[in-house]
Formats: C-alpha cells, sequence, structure tokens
C-alpha cells in the first residue's frame, strides 16, 4: 500500500468539486473513474441533466479509454433492479467484446458498483433492455436474457416485442452458439399454436361447419397466448441463427455481381499439371462466390475439377462448403456426393471425404448444433489420417467456442495417435473448440506439443493454444510468457500467434 499525500488528494478533490459545480461532468466522470472514486462517480451522474447519456458514457469511457481489462471489469459493472417472475434480479454488465465468461464481482471492485449503478438504475423511468441484454452476453447470463425476453414478448406493447426481435438479432450477430443455445433453451416452450397456425385451424373448422352443422370446434384458444407463441417461435428462430442465414443468402444471392471470366481465362490457359495454379482457381472461386450457394463453375468445369489430385482434390470439396455456406439443411444432401459412404472407409478417394467433412463444418460455423454427432461420428469411426484431418477441422468449426468436454475427447484421441497429418488439425480444432475461454487444456496441449516429434503438430497445437486466449489481453501473459521463452523455435513462434490474438 503506497502512502499518498493528502495535499496531492485535495487537489483531486477540488478538481472534481470545480468539474461538477461547472457543469463539466463527463470531465468529472472520468477523473472519478481514474481515481477510483466512484462516490464521486455517482454524483456526476446524478448531477447531470441527462441521468440515461450519463451512463452511456461511463459504459463507453471504460470500453474506450482504459488499458487494463481487468479495472475496465470494475468500472463497467452495471446492474439494474428489475422485477421478473416476483424476484429481483441483478443484472451485471461487462463491457468486452471478446469476454463471454463469468467474472466474480467480489473479485474486482464489483460489489461497490453494482450498488451504485443499481441505485442509479432504480431512478430511471424505462431500464435500457437493448443496452443491457446486449453487455449481458459478456457475462454469460443467458437465463437472464432469456427473462428479459420473455417478459417483453409478454408485453402488450408491439414496439416491446419488436425490442425482443431486435434484442435477438443482436446477440445472433455478436456472441457464440454456446450462449445462444442456452438463451433459447431457457425460453419457455409455447403453450399454444403461433397465431397463424390458430387462423389456419379457425379456417378449417369453419369449413367443417359448413359441411357438418353438428361439427364444433372444442378447443378454445387465447388470441393472447396465440400471439405470445407466435412471437417466442419468431423468436427462436432468430437465436438459432436460421433466419439472419436466410436473409443473408436471399442478399447474396440477389445482390451476386461476380463473373468467371477471370476464372475461365486462368482455367483455359494452363496445363492440367500446373497445380499451383489450379489450386488458386479453386480458392478464388470459393471466395468470390462465399455464402451465394452459386456452384455453377464447379458444374460448367467439372472435367477440369476432376484432374486435382489429393490435397487439390481435398480443397475443390472444401471449396463448397464455402459457397454453400450457411445452408444448415441442405448441407448433407449437397455434400452426400462425398462424404464417407457405409462406414469412413467408404467408397471413394479419402481426400474428397476429407475435404467434404471439413465442407460441412464450414457450412455449419458456429451453428453446429445439427451437424456436430454426425461429424463425430465419422472421426470415431475412421484411422484413415485425411479424412480424420478433415473431420477434425470441420467439428473444430461446427462446435466454435462450446468448449463440449465430449467432444475435446474425441479430439485428443486423434491427437495422442501421433499421426501428423491428424494430429495438425486435431491443435487447430481444439483452439476452435475452446476459442477465447483461456482453458487450461491449453496447458495439456502445450505439454504434448513438446513430447511430439511431427512439426507438423507442433505447428498445429501452437495456433490452437494461441486461438484459446483470443481476446484475453493481459489474461494471456503467463502463456505468452511461457511460450516465447520456450526453447523450440515453433512455439516461440506461436507465442507471437496468441500475442496477437490476445
Amino acid at each position: 500500500m503506497v502512502d499518498i499525500d493528502h495535499r496531492l488528494e485535495a487537489i483531486v478533490e477540488q478538481m472534481l468539486e470545480k468539474c461538477i459545480s461547472d457543469g463539466k461532468y463527463q470531465q468529472a466522470m472520468g477523473i472519478a473513474i481514474e481515481c477510483r472514486r466512484l462516490d464521486k462517480l455517482e454524483e456526476a451522474i446524478m448531477k447531470s441533466k441527462d441521468v440515461q447519456k450519463s451512463l452511456s458514457y461511463c459504459i463507453n469511457v471504460p470500453h474506450s479509454f482504459i488499458n487494463r481489462r481487468e479495472y475496465r471489469f470494475e468500472v463497467s459493472l452495471v446492474a439494474t433492479d428489475l422485477d421478473f417472475n416476483s424476484c429481483n434480479m441483478f443484472l451485471i454488465l461487462l463491457v468486452d467484446y471478446n469476454s463471454s465468461y463469468f467474472i466474480s464481482p467480489s473479485k474486482y471492485y464489483g460489489h461497490v458498483v453494482l450498488r451504485l449503478l443499481v441505485h442509479v438504475y432504480q431512478k430511471l423511468a424505462c431500464p435500457d433492455y437493448l443496452s443491457i441484454c446486449q453487455c449481458l452476453m459478456f457475462l454469460d447470463e443467458p437465463q437472464h436474457v432469456a427473462s428479459i425476453l420473455e417478459k417483453l414478448l409478454h408485453s402488450e406493447d408491439k414496439d416491446d416485442a419488436l425490442l425482443a426481435l431486435q434484442i435477438a438479432f443482436d446477440l445472433v450477430e455478436n456472441e457464440h452458439q454456446a450462449f445462444l443455445m442456452s438463451v433459447r433453451d431457457s425460453l419457455p416452450m409455447p403453450k399454444t399454436l403461433p397465431v397463424v397456425a390458430v387462423q389456419a385451424a379457425e379456417t378449417c373448422t369453419a369449413q367443417r361447419e359448413n359441411t357438418a352443422g353438428d361439427v364444433q370446434l372444442t378447443d378454445e384458444t387465447d388470441p393472447a397466448d396465440a400471439v405470445y407463441a407466435e412471437r417466442l417461435t419468431k423468436v427462436k428462430g432468430i437465436l438459432s441463427g436460421e433466419t439472419s442465414i436466410q436473409l443473408t443468402h436471399q442478399f447474396l444471392y440477389t445482390h451476386d455481381k461476380s463473373g468467371y471470366l477471370i476464372l475461365e481465362t486462368n482455367e483455359q490457359s494452363v496445363e492440367s499439371w500446373y497445380s499451383q495454379l489450379h489450386g488458386a482457381i479453386i480458392y478464388a472461386n470459393a471466395i468470390n462466390h462465399a455464402g451465394t450457394a452459386r456452384d455453377e463453375f464447379y458444374e460448367e468445369n467439372s472435367v477440369w475439377l476432376s484432374r486435382a489430385t489429393n490435397w487439390a482434390k481435398f480443397s475443390a470439396i472444401a471449396g463448397l462448403g464455402v459457397i454453400h455456406r450457411g445452408h444448415l439443411q441442405q448441407s448433407r444432401s449437397l455434400m452426400a456426393p462425398y462424404l464417407p459412404q457405409g462406414g469412413a472407409s467408404g467408397g471413394g478417394s479419402s481426400y474428397s471425404q476429407g475435404g467434404a467433412l471439413y465442407a460441412l463444418g464450414i457450412i455449419h460455423a458456429n451453428h453446429g448444433e445439427r451437424i456436430r454427432q454426425f461429424l463425430r461420428d465419422n472421426l470415431r469411426s475412421t484411422s484413415v489420417e485425411v479424412i480424420q484431418h478433415g473431420a477434425c477441422l470441420g467439428l473444430g468449426l461446427a462446435s466454435l467456442g462450446t468448449a463440449d468436454e465430449c467432444i475435446y475427447d474425441d479430439i485428443k484421441n486423434v491427437l495422442y495417435t501421433d499421426s501428423a497429418v491428424a494430429g495438425e488439425a486435431a491443435g487447430i480444432s481444439l483452439g476452435l473448440l475452446f476459442v477465447g475461454t483461456a482453458t487450461n487444456k491449453a496447458s495439456e496441449m502445450l505439454a504434448y506439443a513438446h513430447k511430439t516429434q511431427h512439426e507438423k503438430i507442433i505447428r498445429g497445437l501452437v495456433l490452437g493454444i494461441a486461438l484459446t486466449v483470443y481476446g484475453r489481453e493481459e489474461g494471456a501473459d503467463t502463456l505468452i510468457e511461457q511460450m516465447t521463452r520456450d526453447q523450440d523455435p515453433i512455439i516461440r513462434y506461436g507465442g507471437m500467434y496468441a500475442l496477437a490474438l490476445a
């Protein structure tokens, strides 16, 4: 503890008082935050002419100007006292885009800031649900978000229902799939049919009544319940990602201005043995038509594409996943000609099969609930390293950020076979699975990187380790220090990845 001269404290106190008395509330709030004077922060907020604007300023200041992540959490903790299901619930705000995990308020100065801003929010007639829900995801509180959505959906005000839909869209735009699934699963199942289905049922009933006078509708449906069911169905559809994906596909398809002239000119100007350009054209076509579902180039140049061998064939099939990214319902049928048949060692090239499994992961990236089990089954049923390579990469993308322990065990089993090709993909896949979580599994990955003799596996592992500390800022300092001082140059190179990603 450092003793501070009371005269210096007096200077700061006088400056704070002068800012408040002169109406320079934002300056006062900035000084109060820097000095950790939460009492003066509260005073500046409460005396300002626009409390809501001042709160917004307090939210933005830590995120924009405070370099240390831990103190930014301290200042950014916000709570509101709202009545949901007859109980008071504190909603804690953590303003840091990449922090989807729980931070205990007591670890920092949470309790003090919590009491301060709860007191401020209690004075607001209309809490800002949008801002609260956008930031609750950083605390990893899906149940609280679900409670707010449910409250808004039950409201008789149509604007509240629209706000709930907007909150759902914002969550899908910014959150990982584990959080979205938790919010969706925390919402209740509708007790009645959506209003559209109710209207259809009423039409059918009316038709029956016209043909048979003794038939009557026995089920009475409350219109309010039907409207709520319709709203709930829409929100769940948004949280699943399907609504956003459909809108994106529609936009990309209708606004696609790409052409094939350059690709076809290059395709016709080189010999089939020129594999480098062959691969480059495949990549360019995939990126050029990403998400558009426009795969005409594959159809029109099937003979030329069939000349691809080994990893070029793997990339060509994986490119289809880029083109059809987000087509969740049709993914299996789209890739069926290339997927393993009758077990992972079925007919067809192993490179095509591995590329197809990778393509499924690309299609379902961050929305892999439907495809994860299929990829796991294929990963566990094969010993072909190329197929394992594609299955690992696909599974990592489909399980992005979920930190699923069962999937971790499946990928780890592939890693421990010490196959260079499969092990490289397994290391990257583990990073995708635990991206941004700062998991202690990184130490196990680092230990195996020291143990294995395969350079490919080491490269995959260090990239995976770097992904685990994505956005963790100074929280990754220990790991970065350990990696950058390692004797192995590849691990030191991975430490640079970790530094940049953190």
